[in-house]
């Protein structure tokens, strides 16, 4: 992301944080591959990265395709506002978990139900409703462990994997956790484009109720465990004393 400075990290602390975002990294890959799968069953453009969206904005214009254009410029416009809003809610210049993302996650899941919704009465305004959660997905996350993590398109998880083979090759030493991890995360993507396609062929837009109750429910999850933490941890704080040069022994 733009905004992102990697984390310094020894290899030690890298194994040890790594371990706790490797999961969600994977859900999150996941759930673009099948968003971006089902929302191309509706229309020809992807959502979940604007490579493609941005030439087939440009093939549209030229084929005096003027709703299809409009479609596609709307895809981009919603992935952009998207990113917009994660900037807003998270805020984060670098990747520290808290209540802030239990609130964008329900508000992805939120934009999926309605997108939803849309699809599925045949009407284009769900296509940048759908690309807008891909776009807040997009930038929920950031540097990490020295790494990019990026989670609604693989071109730069390719470009990184390709990179450190080469340097492989060259006999260099790379870190083959970050290897390993970018491959989880592509092949993340690709399983869930595959489970996306199976299911839009069975139920059709209808197929996005799934990512929508799955956002949902993880965000309101995570935000009540993030909010109980930080209670509790208020809680056995309580008031302290006046000399401040002092910690309490926990």
């Amino acid at each position: 992301m733009p905004y992102s400075h990697p984390q310094p990290l020894d290899r030690a602390q890298a194994y040890r944080r790594i371990r706790h975002l490797f999961p969600g990294a994977l859900l999150f890959s996941a759930t673009a591959g099948f968003v971006n799968s089902t929302a191309l069953g509706f229309f020809h453009t992807p959502v979940s990265h604007m490579t493609g969206a941005v030439s087939r904005l440009g093939i549209d214009l030229h084929a005096g395709k003027w709703a299809d254009a409009t479609a596609s410029l709307g895809i981009i416009l919603g992935f952009l506002t998207g990113a917009m809003v994660a900037g807003v809610l998270v805020g984060a210049w670098k990747l520290i978990p808290g209540r802030r993302y239990g609130v964008a996650l329900m508000v992805q899941g939120a934009l999926l139900s309605l997108s939803t919704g849309l699809l599925m009465t045949g009407h284009r305004l769900g296509l940048p409703a759908v690309a807008m959660a891909c776009g807040l997905q997009n930038a929920m996350t950031s540097s990490y462990c020295g790494l990019m993590i990026r989670t609604t398109h693989v071109s730069g998880m390719i470009t990184d994997i390709g990179v450190m083979l080469g340097h492989w090759i060259r006999h260099r030493q790379i870190e083959f956790w970050k290897l390993r991890f970018l491959a989880w995360l592509f092949t993340a993507f690709g399983v869930g484009g595959w489970v996306g396609v199976i299911a839009d062929d069975r139920f059709g837009p209808a197929a996005l109720g799934v990512p929508a109750a799955g956002c949902t429910l993880a965000g309101a999850i995570f935000w009540f465990v993030t909010h109980r933490g930080l209670v509790d941890l208020m809680q056995d704080a309580g008031p302290q004393p006046p000399n401040i040069g002092s910690l309490p022994d926990r």
